[in-house]
Order: C-alpha cells, then sequence, then structure tokens
C-alpha cells in the first residue's frame, strides 16, 4: 500500500481533528518586563481562582464556563498535598479532588491555567495543605531548611509535576498551564526561621526550576526570590508592586474580591466599585497578569477548612457564588471592566505610557503608538471628592475613587465607580424535607427518624490514662474533631453548697477550640474560642451531687491552623481544670489521673455512611427528639424539586456535622456574629480592610450548608446529623437557591459609547445608553415590579421614586421585556419623556421579577 505524504494526509483530516492538532501543538511562554509572551504573543491576562476540592466535579464545566463568559482567559487553583497524599506514598485523585479531569476541563473551555503546587497553600485550608501525618515524622520542621520535610516536598511537588507531564499539560507540551507555582507568601515568615528561612526559600526556588517543566515559575510575596523566578503581589492593591528584577513582568496572583467569614464573626464585603479601581488601576500601572483569589470560593466540605474557625462556606464573596450562580452586578460589572480592559491590549503592550498630572490625586496614563492609536486610564484617587478633568481638550467627570478608561483616548467606555450591570434578587425557598410513598408526599412530622445517643465520656475501652492534660491535636492527629478528657471526683456530704442548694463554679482554661462541659451525663456549659483568639476560658455553675461525680469535657478543633511562623506546633486542648466553691477552696483537677478517648463511639462505628448504619441500635421515632446532645439523627429524604443549587438551612440547630449519602457536607455552626461592627450602607470610596463593610451584626454567620445536586438520588438520600449541644431538627430544612429578580439603575450618557457595541474607527457606535436585563437561562421576565425613569434612588429591592419620575416608565419597560429572558431599554425620548423634569442627567431604574 502506497502511504499519502504527511501534508495530503494533513488536508484530508476533518477541521475538528486539525483543531485538536493545533491545540496540542507545543508552545513558547516567555516573558520580558511588560508581559507574559505567548507563542511570540504579549499577553494582558486575567485569571480566575477556583479551587477544584471546593466544589464537585459535576459543577466544574459551568464554573470554568461562567468564568469564561466573565471575561477571563486564566483558571488558577492550588493543589492541596494533603487532600492528595492522605498518607505517606499513598495518592488519591478522585472525587473532588481529580486534578487531571479538572485541567482537562480549563483545556477543553480554551482557557489557559496557572498551578499553584506549592505545596503549602494557605488558602484557609487545615494545616496549610500540608498533611498532618508530616508533621509526627521524627525531626520534621516545616518551611525550613530541614532534611525530612525538603525530601517529602520535593518528592510530592515532583509527583505532581510528573503527572502533569505524563498527560502533556504543561505549555510546553500543547496544555494549558502557563505558570506554576512553588511555596505561597512565605516572604512574611522568613525571617522568622533564621538563616534557615533563606536557604529554604532558595532551595525551593531552585528545586522548582530544576523540574524543567517549559513554562516560568512564580513566587508569590516572596521578597528575595531569586532571579530563576518571577516574584508577584498578594494584596487588595497591587498598582504599585514592582518585581525584583527589571526583565520581570508585573504579576498579581491574589487580588481579594472579598474575605472568608469565622464562626462567630461578621459578613465581609466588598464593593464591586472598590474591586474595579484596583483591577483598572493595576493594568493603567503596568500590570500584565491578574488573577481574583476567589472568582469562585465555593465549600469547605467535611473538615477541610482551616483557620481555624473558618466558616464550611468559603463563599469569599466572590464574582461566583459558593452555589453556582453568578454574583451580580459584581460578576457583571467586573466583566464589563476586563472587556473595556480587553480593547487597550495591543497598544498597552507595545508602547511605553506617559504619565500625566492633572490635578491633585489625578492623573492619566497615556498609551501610542507609531500608527497614532491611543489608550488612556484617567484616575480619581481622591477617596471623597468626585472631579471634573481637562483632558485633550475634553472635559471629563470622574467620581471619587474612580478609574475611566478610554480606549482611543476620547470616549469612556467604562469607568469602575458607574455599575452599570444588573443585580439580582437571590433568594433561599425553604422546602421541608420530604419523603415520597407512591404519589403522596409525606411532610416532615411524618418522616421517620432514627436517634442514636452518644454517651457523654467514655465508650467502649478508653485509649489512656494519664496524670495531667494531654495536648488535644498531638493526640487526635486531626482524625477527628473530638477529644473526650474525663476523671471524677468525690463531694463529701459536709459540703456547704449541698446544704445551701447553691452551685460550685466550674472553670476551665484551653488553648482552643470548644469545649462542652457534661457533669454525671448532663451538658452543663459550653465555651469556644473565635477566629482572632483560639484559647478560651469557661466559668459556669455545675451541678454536684454527694458522693461520686462524672466529669466528661468534650474538646473539639474546629479546623487547623493554615498559616504563620512554626504553625504546626500551634496546639488546642484544655490547660487548666478547676472547681471552686467548695469548704475547702478550690479543687484543681489538672494534675488528676484523666481518662481518654479519642473521637465519638457514632464516627468509630461509620454512621455517616451506609455500611456503618447496623452497628448500633438506632431507636426510630415519627418526632425527633429536641435539644438532645451527643446525638445522632438519620432521615431518608427526597430531593428538593427543581435543579436549583441546594443548603441545608440549620439555623435551629446547635453544632454539629452533617453528610448526605455519605458525603460530607461539613461542619455546621449557626454561631451568632457580634451586635457591633457593622455598617447599613458600604462607602467604596477610599482603601478597602475587611472590617469595613460588614453586615449580620447578631445574625448566624453560616446558616445555610451547600449540597451540591449530585449528590442526590432520586428517592431513598440518607441525610445523617450528628448534634453536639442540642437543637430542634424537626425544623432542619433544604432551601433552593435561586435568583427570583434582576435589577439595574443605569445614569443618561454613560457609558458615552456603549461598550458592547464598540468598534473603534468604525463610526457606528452606539452612544445611547441602554439597559441591559437578563434572567436565568430557561425563565422569562413575568412581571416588572419597579420602574422609574427620572431621579430614583436606593438598591435593588428597595428602589424609590424622585421627585423626577416619567408615569409611563412601568409600561414602557412591559413593552419591551415582559415575557423575554433578557432585553435592552434604551434611554431615548421615544421611549421616555425626557422632558418630564429638569434633573440631569435622568436615571432609570427597573426591577423585574423571573419565573
Amino acid at each position: 500500500m502506497k502511504l499519502l505524504p504527511p501534508l495530503l494526509l494533513l488536508l484530508l483530516l476533518p477541521c475538528w481533528a486539525i483543531a485538536l492538532l493545533a491545540t496540542a501543538a507545543a508552545r513558547n511562554v516567555s516573558y520580558d518586563s511588560r508581559s507574559l509572551i505567548i507563542d511570540g504573543q504579549r499577553k494582558l491576562l486575567i485569571s480566575a481562582a477556583i479551587h477544584y476540592p471546593r466544589s464537585v466535579p459535576e459543577m466544574w464545566p459551568k464554573l470554568v464556563q461562567t468564568a469564561k463568559e466573565g471575561g477571563v482567559d486564566v483558571i488558577e487553583t492550588y493543589v492541596f498535598w494533603n487532600g492528595h497524599e492522605p498518607s505517606p506514598g499513598n495518592y488519591y485523585f478522585g472525587g473532588r479532588y481529580d486534578l487531571v479531569k479538572f485541567v482537562k476541563i480549563v483545556e477543553q473551555a480554551g482557557m489557559h491555567l496557572i498551578l499553584r503546587i506549592g505545596p503549602f497553600v494557605a488558602a484557609e485550608w487545615f494545616f496549610g495543605g500540608i498533611p498532618v501525618w508530616l508533621h509526627y515524622v521524627p525531626g520534621t520542621v516545616f518551611r525550613t531548611e530541614n532534611k525530612p520535610f525538603k525530601y517529602h516536598m520535593q518528592k510530592f511537588t515532583t509527583f505532581i509535576v510528573d503527572l502533569m507531564k505524563q498527560e502533556k499539560f504543561f505549555a510546553s507540551q500543547g496544555g494549558p498551564i502557563i505558570l506554576a507555582q512553588v511555596e505561597n507568601e512565605y516572604g512574611y515568615y522568613e525571617k522568622d526561621y533564621g538563616e534557615g528561612g533563606k536557604q529554604y526559600a532558595m532551595w525551593a526556588a531552585s528545586m522548582a526550576v530544576s523540574q524543567n517543566i517549559g513554562v516560568p515559575w512564580i513566587m508569590c510575596q516572596q521578597f528575595d526570590a531569586p532571579e530563576s523566578v518571577i516574584n508577584t503581589c498578594n494584596s487588595f492593591y497591587c498598582d504599585q508592586f514592582t518585581p525584583i528584577y527589571q526583565n520581570k513582568p508585573k504579576i498579581w496572583t491574589e487580588n481579594w474580591p472579598g474575605w472568608f467569614k469565622t464562626f462567630g464573626g461578621w459578613n465581609p464585603h466588598r464593593p464591586a466599585e472598590d474591586i474595579a479601581f484596583s483591577v483598572a488601576r493595576f493594568f493603567q500601572k503596568g500590570g500584565s497578569v491578574h488573577n481574583y483569589y476567589m472568582y469562585h470560593g465555593g465549600t469547605n466540605f467535611g473538615r477541610t477548612s482551616g483557620g481555624p474557625f473558618i466558616t464550611t462556606s468559603y463563599d469569599y464573596e466572590a464574582p461566583i457564588d459558593e452555589y453556582g450562580l453568578p454574583r451580580l452586578p459584581k460578576w457583571g460589572h467586573l466583566k464589563q471592566l476586563h472587556r473595556a480592559i480587553k480593547l487597550c491590549e495591543h497598544i498597552m503592550l507595545n508602547s511605553q505610557p506617559t504619565n500625566v498630572s492633572l490635578g491633585p490625586s489625578l492623573e492619566a496614563d497615556v498609551f501610542t503608538n507609531s500608527s497614532g492609536a491611543c489608550a488612556a486610564f484617567i484616575a480619581n484617587m481622591d477617596d471623597k471628592n468626585d472631579k471634573t478633568v481637562e483632558f485633550r481638550n475634553m472635559s471629563y467627570h470622574l467620581p471619587a475613587w474612580s478609574v475611566s478608561i478610554l480606549p482611543d483616548c476620547k470616549n469612556v467606555v467604562f469607568n469602575t465607580a458607574k455599575v452599570g450591570s444588573q443585580s439580582s434578587v437571590v433568594e433561599m425557598l425553604p422546602e421541608s424535607l420530604q419523603l415520597s410513598v407512591g404519589s403522596a408526599d409525606k411532610s416532615l412530622k411524618d418522616l421517620k427518624w432514627d436517634v442514636f445517643v452518644e454517651k457523654a465520656g467514655i465508650w467502649g475501652e478508653a485509649d489512656f490514662v494519664k496524670s495531667g492534660l494531654v495536648d488535644h491535636i498531638n493526640t487526635t492527629k486531626f482524625t477527628t474533631d473530638y477529644l473526650w478528657y474525663t476523671t471524677s471526683i468525690l463531694v463529701g456530704e459536709n459540703e456547704e453548697f449541698l446544704k445551701k442548694g447553691s452551685s460550685p463554679v466550674l472553670l476551665i482554661e484551653s488553648k482552643g477550640h470548644a469545649v462542652h462541659a457534661f457533669v454525671n451525663q448532663e451538658l452543663q456549659a459550653s465555651a469556644a474560642g473565635n477566629g482572632t483568639h483560639f484559647p478560651f476560658k469557661l466559668k459556669a455553675p455545675v451541678s454536684l451531687k454527694e458522693g461520686k461525680n462524672d466529669i466528661a469535657l468534650l474538646s473539639m478543633t474546629v479546623g487547623l491552623q493554615n498559616a504563620g511562623s512554626f504553625y504546626e506546633w500551634v496546639g488546642a486542648g484544655l490547660t487548666s481544670v478547676k472547681i471552686q466553691g467548695f469548704n475547702n477552696g478550690t479543687i484543681d483537677l489538672s494534675a488528676y489521673n484523666w481518662t481518654y478517648k479519642i473521637g465519638l463511639e457514632g464516627e468509630h462505628q461509620g454512621l455517616d455512611k451506609e455500611e456503618g448504619f447496623g452497628n448500633v441500635n438506632w431507636i426510630s421515632a415519627s418526632e425527633p427528639p429536641k435539644e438532645q446532645p451527643l446525638t445522632w439523627y438519620k432521615v431518608i429524604v427526597d430531593p428538593p424539586p427543581g435543579d436549583d443549587p441546594v443548603g441545608l438551612d440549620m439555623i435551629h440547630m446547635g453544632k454539629g456535622l452533617a453528610w448526605l449519602n455519605g458525603e460530607e457536607i461539613g461542619r455546621y455552626w449557626p454561631r451568632k456574629g457580634p451586635l457591633h461592627g457593622c455598617v447599613k450602607e458600604c462607602n467604596y470610596r477610599g482603601k478597602f480592610d475587611p472590617d469595613k463593610c460588614n453586615t449580620g451584626c447578631g445574625e448566624p454567620t453560616q446558616r445555610w450548608y451547600h449540597v451540591p445536586r449530585s449528590w442526590f438520588k432520586q428517592s431513598g438520600n440518607v441525610l445523617v446529623i450528628f448534634e453536639e449541644k442540642g437543637g430542634d431538627p424537626s425544623k432542619i430544612e433544604f432551601s433552593r437557591r435561586k435568583i427570583t429578580g434582576v435589577c439595574a439603575l443605569v445614569a443618561e450618557n454613560y457609558p458615552s459609547i456603549d461598550l458592547e457595541s464598540w468598534n473603534e474607527g468604525s463610526g457606528s457606535n452606539k452612544t445611547v445608553t441602554t439597559v441591559h436585563l437578563g434572567c436565568p437561562e430557561d425563565t422569562h421576565i413575568s412581571s416588572v415590579k419597579f420602574a422609574s425613569f427620572g431621579n430614583p434612588t436606593g438598591a435593588c429591592g428597595s428602589y424609590t421614586q424622585g421627585n423626577c419620575h416619567d408615569p409611563n416608565s412601568i409600561s414602557v419597560v412591559e413593552k419591551v421585556c415582559l415575557n423575554k429572558n433578557r432585553c435592552d431599554i434604551e434611554l431615548t425620548g421615544e421611549n421616555f419623556n425626557k422632558g418630564s423634569c429638569l434633573s440631569e442627567p435622568k436615571k432609570l431604574a427597573v426591577e423585574v421579577q423571573c419565573n
């Protein structure tokens, strides 16, 4: 048989095969002082952090696609060592830890990937991502010039690199990975390790580069990074950051669009206007790669949260929320920002900017090339006052703390402080737990509950007896959150408190994180630290009887330390136990003989999974017992209707753990935040910090707990709850997270050119301001709840008319939008009565219902 020549073979291939070959071709990733250069092309890159273990594989394609639709070029993720190597040499890459599958999804979406191997990650992830077992390898000290640590770190780094090479995932092999990171934010702590810290940092860089992956390595917040790697910035603002070496591009690895939450803390918020300001300033000042940390935060399923005290939710107020829905207007505002920046990409990357001072706190950076093309960023850094500036013989109004983007040095297509994209009304719609029997639904009260109550104290055989109090973490090695400390005391008949009917006082001191105190099987008191101060003290009256009294103290961890100098040595557990009020004064139990038991009986019996259900005697009940501590609940339920994301509403429970069909939902704790420290309205102007825009005072930090839809079966779903201190399980509900409406408030003459229609030099750009509204897929605009053209005020869900209002506003919007999935409303004289009052410029506020 005669062989066809290679060129002819190529011509005979179908288009899809040629495209596949093209994507598999090796790509060159290099850089200079201005940017990354991919196959000879300079790139401005916008990246989105999405951590694969913080969602489920069924969600990954939609998350990546939503990021891409938001104007993102790159997906970024850490690699989570302790999830992949749960015990020495035993690797796991299944389920939420299927890194290969995640990278393939990014590749199939036609996007780049930044792989932050670390393998230390911090990330509010337990133990900073390093396996707990490594702490107990003799002689190991984390993150310093230490032979055991370096051995295991290099071994895992090489394992991941080899896995990525095997799959041909590096850009040098035709794959999506364009950057890799070694270590993480070590510059904060290096000096605390002395000379060993410096040696370790240099070793880490050298070890990484020796892996020969064909793409650059980065080290974020590494203030003495060697020239072989690129040092990068993490902060709320990185416009003033400069790399150590002049031949390196300016890369922002973490821009925090929100903040994490801790049980018992506030709900922090970062306004979209401030995030956009920070991003625009970064690119204005020569930035080339920018990453949102997080773009989708997701969920700390099971016991993966660090901190300690980090909530199960890792929503981060990111552009895509914990449940996978775009957070509006943040997602949309940043999408418009990305489009505006990309309009300037070529000229910005191929010219030197000229900085023009326009007055106090006012400046423009102007990019021009030899052909006469021009782009400009005009910034007002004043955090209080709006300004009007003259630039190139034209006048521009700049709100305080804002940047205007002019792709042609003339027309403003975007201002960071003017949010024109739509907002959304998101509700958690309650659904009572239900079980289908035939065609009839049985309500919550008809559900069959199975109940198992733990013994308060030693179940089975004791693990050990020891004089004095032990460290909790060193004892459990984080195989469980729970450790029982038990002892007993004798109370003589002559004690005054017995005669007077008064109560002695139990005094406990602990390094963290929480404790429940039982005396004679009865819960007496609970106490806990918080996200800023882990140690705590308990002082509470207790009931003692004459004779022997059993004291059982359940110590609990709420995640492990995830960062800091020598953080692996930070302990937890009780350090002092006393009882005051005896005739002879205070009894110090700290040095008594204590009997210890690691974990719960229900954990040991595997009650979170079906195979363990038969290991204990459950008691069946139509009404589950309420306010009962140390109780396991099991109930069979149907999934909530529809396909909306689902949360488990635990507001009526105390504290504990939850599972569905053996999958770990995680720790629940509807602990209330402080009563003070919140704001009614957040001012985006001025530098942001995590306590600037808190809400949720006096409310549970986390009420709902994400249950991925893919975890549900059509019927026969087993929900298991372990409740530590008592709640009302009959009030547990599922809730469907749903966008039920959308809103917009846009002023005339903004932007001066409609961003969606921009076509430089065509002369056809629309100058009419347009409101773009869109409901979620498979829904439509069913009604107009509010519409006012004039000078309306307020926010989505609470708009009010001003003294200037066109009475035809609602009918205009109904005519354009009703029964459509999306619509565009132009602010023109044909649509609205522009002479109805003297307010200039007029605004249109709209809220519509989506069904």
